[in-house]
Parts: structure tokens; C-alpha cells; sequence
């Protein structure tokens, strides 16, 4: 399944009681499996999981560790980026180098690299001599 779709049809899915703003995300791993998630709120706010830690929880599960494409979507007037902490959370599993694809509903489009979308990202190198 294509991501623009696996992320659209999970996004219908999402749980957003409170701020009825649906996101839906899918990633393709090294595999080349499609994994998706969507975003589940909770009335304790913070509790709440993003459409982007869920896949990522999703193809964890699965037993697989490394991100080749991503897909986000939600009805938006402009492309929604993933979150700071999910863009920690992606940078987890995918190289600097993976492309990020951010779309509307209405079909806007919007690439760019997990590098370019997390600079600088706190890595292993940092953790060095531990």
C-alpha cells in the first residue's frame, strides 16, 4: 500500500475528542513494510500519542528498527510537520537522509529530510564513552 494512502486511511481511525484535528502517519522500513499510526488523545493532555509514535510503536512491534520513508497527513490548510518529540522519535530509526512527506487532505505536498527537519539531533555520538 502506497504511504499517502496507508496514512490517510489510518488517519479516519484517530481518537481527537478535544481537539478534533486527525493526523494519521505511515513509515516504510528498511523491509519495506508499511507501518501506520494515528493520533489517540486523552482529557489528561500530555497522555495523549501522536500519529508518528504510534507507527513507529507499530513497526517496533514488529520487530523491525530502521525508517526509509515517512508520510504525514491531516486536514490542514498547509502540511503538518511531525511534532519536536517526534521528530526525536524519528530520528531514532531513520538516517538524516529520509525523506519526510508532509500532506493536506486537499493534496498539498511538502519533502524534506529528517536532517532538515531535526538538525543537530541528539544521537549515540553524544552518549559516547558511557
Amino acid at each position: 500500500m502506497p504511504l499517502k494512502e496507508a496514512a490517510a486511511k489510518v488517519r479516519q481511525n484517530a481518537h481527537a475528542p478535544y481537539s478534533n484535528f486527525k493526523v494519521g502517519a505511515a513509515i516504510r522500513s528498511r523491509s519495506g513494510a508499511v507501518y501506520s499510526g494515528c493520533n489517540v488523545e486523552n482529557v489528561s493532555y500530555p497522555e495523549g500519542t501522536c500519529a508518528e509514535a504510534g507507527a513507529i510503536a507499530a513497526m517496533v512491534a514488529a520487530g523491525e528498527t530502521e525508517i526509509d520513508e515517512v508520510y504525514v497527513i491531516a486536514d490542514s490548510p498547509m502540511p503538518v510537520s511531525p511534532c519536536g518529540g517526534c521528530r526525536q522519535k524519528l530520528a531514532e530509526f531513520g538516517a538524516g537522509h529520509v525523506p519526510v512527506i508532509m500532506g493536506t487532505l486537499e493534496g498539498q505536498e511538502q519533502v524534506m529530510t529528517l536532517g532538515e527537519l531535526l538538525p543537530g539531533a541528539f544521537n549515540t555520538d553524544h552518549m559516547q564513552g558511557r
